[in-house]
């Protein structure tokens, strides 16, 4: 498994509030963190059919781009009566017609839709860090849970607000960051990045 050096990596993202958590996660490593946004990267198609193909299409697209590492995620909510839906497509089902995302349109669905009695439900994410040479690492984390309607709490981003972890009470949109990363996909994906490829010393 390759080792990532101390220096400049490129989020592969336009999302804020991934920025956010990932710049928290990577402070102690001595990586500087500049997104895809910043650098005014184009967003490339999402064609893939899983949540590692997406996610390595973005970074390989941001490291190729700019020459440096990237790290991209590629993440979403899957309900269990749905069928796993909305999976890969969890960004699209926010979709408006201009463009912009509208979440708690999103969330309304996913309670209009699934008509189980416990509502189970897991996070999924997947981080995908690549290298200028084609060379990329992926890795898994998750979380069960349940969804709740209506949504609960203003922290987070995203369907966040509707969605607590197995063991708690609160919804990722009612805990706080430092709360948030006790239990999250993303928090968990990345604990098995850093094992694998960020230096400690």
């Amino acid at each position: 498994m390759r080792k990532l050096a101390p220096g400049r990596l490129v989020l592969a993202s336009h999302n804020a509030g991934k920025l956010r958590e990932f710049s928290a996660l990577l402070a102690p490593f001595g990586l500087e963190l500049v997104s895809a946004g910043e650098l005014g990267l184009p967003e490339p198609a999402e064609t893939g059919s899983s949540f590692t193909a997406n996610a390595t299409i973005k970074a390989l697209a941001a490291s190729q781009a700019t020459g440096l590492p990237a790290l991209a995620d590629d993440s979403g909510l899957a309900v269990a009566a749905l069928g796993g839906a909305p999976g890969v497509h969890t960004a699209d089902w926010a979709m408006r017609p201009d463009g912009t995302r509208d979440y708690a349109a999103a969330m309304a669905r996913i309670a209009a839709e699934d008509g189980s009695a416990r509502r189970r439900c897991a996070f999924i994410a997947v981080l995908v860090l690549a290298w200028p040479d084609g060379h990329s690492e992926a890795f898994e984390g998750r979380c069960e849970g349940h969804w709740v309607a209506p949504p609960r709490g203003p922290q987070g981003f995203g369907y966040d607000p509707m969605f607590v972890p197995d063991g708690t009470a609160l919804t990722f949109g009612e805990m706080s960051a430092a709360e948030k990363a006790q239990h999250s996909h993303r928090a968990r994906a990345f604990a098995a990045l850093a094992a694998g490829c960020l230096r400690t010393d």
